[in-house]
């Protein structure tokens, strides 16, 4: 069990970790243990046949393997520190320099944290201006996903972790017994022209197929199943909040392309 500390100031190293200095300027706060104990999380990659997890170290599906919890957040000047609690047995052979989806936003380990099971990512402020991770406070869940390495199973589809804009839900509605419909709109219309009915769309680092869509407004729908609910944040996300997205990037590389030759004379 881990005891209670400040994450600006160290009582002691633990042994085998890796410690960086803290600028004095920088604020902190951490969730008490006891709000860290017994935390409930959604199921993860499978092992594969030997009986070890898969830990990849490319790509992304789109599959979200379940919520971390902030437990730490290190705040800085355009910069802050974020320690995540996965949930038991997620990390083996998690190491610095890899990366994980969180949001979709794919993050590179600074830190491991295994006798707490958590893992300490630095973000930067371009990433903290076009995502939602400087919005995340103590407590809040977020979907991860390990990088996937060749040879896993594509689930869903290829996600970069490059996150383009943000969106807000508008609106929510139940559709059937369990079924969710979200109405989105997203944050800068630009991305509008990306966004194609049956199109997929990574949502907070979730694969999804587009709904309707209406391109004068920057809106579209997407429908959930009861197991993304289950799964991902969206299952708690309320009417307002702030979601990533990242555009398909076949989508998008079609659509510049044709835009180009229009543009030049050759369509």
């Amino acid at each position: 069990m881990r005891t209670g500390r400040a994450c600006g100031v160290r009582g002691g190293a633990r042994a085998g970790s890796f410690t960086r200095p803290r600028a004095p300027s920088r604020q902190s706060s951490c969730l008490p243990p006891s709000r860290r104990q017994g935390l409930v999380f959604s199921p993860f990659r499978p092992r594969d046949p030997g009986g070890k997890r898969l830990l990849p170290n490319r790509v992304f599906t789109g599959i979200v393997e379940g919520k971390a919890e902030v437990s730490c957040v290190d705040e800085g000047e355009e910069f802050r520190t974020l320690t995540l609690q996965f949930p038991e047995g997620s990390l083996d052979r998690a190491k610095v320099g890899a990366s994980v989806a969180i949001n979709g936003t794919c993050l590179t380990i600074v830190e491991v944290l295994r006798d707490t099971c958590e893992l300490k990512f630095d973000v930067i402020a371009e990433t903290l201006r076009r995502t939602n991770l400087g919005d995340l406070v103590l407590g809040d869940a977020c979907n991860f996903e390990r990088a996937a390495r060749i040879g896993d199973e594509i689930g869903g589809h290829n996600v970069s972790g490059h996150v383009h804009t943000t969106a807000s839900l508008c609106e929510q509605e139940r559709t059937g017994d369990r079924n969710v419909r979200f109405r989105v709109r997203l944050g800068d219309p630009e991305y509008a022209k990306y966004v194609l009915p049956k199109g997929y769309v990574a949502i907070d680092g979730i694969s999804l197929t587009v709904g309707e869509v209406s391109d004068d407004e920057g809106e579209f729908n997407l429908y959930l199943i009861p197991e993304t609910l289950r799964v991902t944040t969206l299952g708690e996300k309320p009417v307002g909040g702030i979601v990533n997205v990242e555009i398909d990037s076949q989508t998008q590389t079609i659509v510049d392309t044709i835009e180009k030759l229009k543009a030049r004379g050759d369509l």
